[in-house]
């Protein structure tokens, strides 16, 4: 697999989109490179523009844009609420797969000295890329900003990693790095006070505010022994966050870089910067992101602001991304749009091939009665197992909602989780079944002229019908899997809905049973023995099994149905 890297660079304009667009053109024009999301934004003067691709790829679309924004942006006319050095800003790197930070770090000073020598820009490296530990925190590199760079240059101690120790006036100086996965977040407030603001944005970043004697505003800053100041930590590790006011909103805004979202997840700043502007009588009002979210965060919101209502968490991702969104606010400012947010989303949209599961369920079964030989039998059995489990998902979710039993909604909300990761299994086999049955037509199409093609052939033949094996088991697997939630609910779900739990277990069953055959069938194309011994020995038990469970949770079902 290819290694991968994203690049974020922040460009000192977000309001002529004639100049966005050209440096996004010539990203663009770099084989290799998509281009995944440009968010300008006019009060900041700032845009930011989120790219992936092959390393040394990247690294060359990275290079063209720091060049043409110094040939378009004039930072002694640059205004803007977003603290900036330079024409192009920051450029960070952030390894995305196959890729190491350690490799990453490489790319990032490869970048640095070609911007710094080819374009006599002085050039920072801060975090990962940092040659010295003072250097790994943005906010210490471009301190001073645009406006400080004549006398910061001359001081020895800020001599640029790679470029000249000199003011280019024009296009200021650029931050090249190397960086985890980074979101930028925004949280709205109901205030236009910067003051007001700030004062928040010190109570939950991690550096905090300075320590003071006495008054803690007006108050003499506390030093240590060498002379630093010390400081008051906030209240949220691995932020950072200042306050501003946004003219093109009319509002005041927290804006917050988490920089690991596994140790405060976007959902946690969010409800922490809540409790801490109500402390301070402030009122937050929703929140915007900047750039993408990984789908990760978005599903882990959704189903915290879920749990705060006590209401089931086990519905599917489109629905907890709904919820993380209004939860959020983050449709207050602009409409937030999943499929150009969510990182995920717009890498697919792009490798978007059209899949069985998207179909309506008329086409769906449409297509399965046309002449086409796909889908078959193992994709409706995988479907029908998609539908045991989604029904028996449905009573937990029904039951986790049913009044009088509140006290039990997590219990309920568990067994719904477990659900909807089966039903995903089962619906992502629907269409790997059909793609095996495929790989197995690719194999008999190879060509077999020579003695070479013909062992090839036969090899990619025998891999091709393995494979054709593995997922009808699968399919059994996650069927049977299914059998365990189906009996919970109709012994201890919503009564109401036990039927649903009964009609679950009989398509589970012919899921079950549906691709045993699948199974058998694709055995006949295997000469390996032993191989096809294991699986079939494997898809015996679950099938011997599964009828047992069945016969089980409809005697449970009817006995309840009777005695209502």
């Amino acid at each position: 697999m290819n290694k991968l890297i994203e690049c974020v660079p922040n460009f000192s304009e977000g309001r002529d989109m004639g100049i966005i667009k050209q440096i996004t053109d010539v990203i663009e024009r770099v084989g290799g490179v998509k281009l995944l999301d440009v968010d300008p934004g006019a009060a900041t003067n700032r845009t930011v523009v989120t790219f992936v691709g092959t390393p040394d790829e990247v690294i060359e679309a990275a290079f063209q844009a720091v060049k043409k924004a110094s040939e378009l942006i004039d930072m002694r006319y640059h205004k803007g609420e977003h603290p900036r050095m330079g024409a192009t800003d920051v450029c960070p790197l952030i390894p995305v797969s196959n890729i190491s930070m350690e490799e990453t770090v490489e790319y990032a000073r490869k970048l640095a000295k070609r911007i710094g020598e080819e374009l006599a820009i002085p050039v920072y490296c801060y975090e990962s890329a940092a040659f010295f530990p003072e250097r790994k925190n943005l906010a210490t590199c471009r301190a001073g900003e645009y406006e400080g760079l004549p006398q910061k240059l001359i001081n020895p101690v800020w001599k640029p990693d790679f470029g000249p120790a000199s003011f280019n006036e024009r296009s200021g100086a650029t931050a090249v790095g190397a960086r985890d996965f980074l979101v930028a977040f925004n949280v709205n407030l109901n205030t236009t006070s910067t003051r007001r603001a700030n004062s928040i944005a010190y109570d939950v970043r991690e550096r905090g505010r300075v320590l003071r004697e006495g008054n803690p505003i007006t108050g003499k800053i506390v030093k240590d022994e060498k002379g630093n100041q010390v400081y008051v930590p906030g209240s949220l590790k691995s932020v950072k966050a200042i306050g501003w006011f946004i003219e093109e909103y009319g509002i005041a805004q927290i804006s917050m870089n988490l920089t690991n979202i596994g140790i405060t997840p976007v959902h946690i700043a969010f409800d922490e910067v809540c409790r801490k502007a109500e402390a301070r009588g402030v009122r937050v009002t929703g929140s915007e992101l900047v750039g993408l979210i990984p789908l990760k965060a978005m599903v882990e919101a959704g189903k915290y602001f879920l749990g705060k209502q006590q209401r089931s968490r086990g519905v599917d991702e489109a629905e907890l991304i709904k919820i993380a969104i209004k939860s959020m606010g983050l449709d207050e400012l602009k409409p937030f749009n999943p499929e150009d947010k969510i990182i995920e989303y717009v890498l697919a949209k792009e490798q978007k091939t059209p899949k069985l599961v998207d179909l309506t369920a008329k086409g769906f079964v449409n297509l399965t009665a046309s002449e086409a030989p796909a889908p078959g039998g193992g994709s409706v059995a995988a479907y029908l197992g998609a539908l045991g489990a989604a029904l028996a998902t449905m009573v937990a979710n029904l039951s986790s909602h049913k009044r009088g039993w509140d006290e039990r909604w997590e219990e309920f909300s568990a067994w719904a989780e477990k659900g909807q990761k089966i039903k995903d299994e089962l619906l992502f086999l629907v269409d790997e079944d059909t793609r095996a049955f495929n790989q197995i037509m690719e194999a008999f199409g190879l060509p077999k002229k020579t003695d070479a093609e013909k062992t090839a052939r036969a090899e990619a033949i025998q891999d091709a019908s393995k494979y054709a094996m593995e997922i009808p088991l699968r399919v059994m697997r996650a069927s049977y899997a299914s059998f365990e939630l189906i009996e919970a609910m109709a012994a201890n779900g919503n009564p109401n809905s036990v039927s649903d739990a009964g009609v679950g277990a009989l398509c589970a069953r012919s899921a079950v049973m549906g691709a045993f055959l699948n199974v058998k069938i694709n055995a006949s194309g295997v000469s390996d023995t032993a191989f096809v011994d294991q699986i079939l020995l494997e898809a015996n038990e679950i099938k011997r099994n599964a009828l047992k469970h069945e016969e089980h949770i409809l005697e449970i079902v009817n006995n309840i149905i009777e005695g209502m």
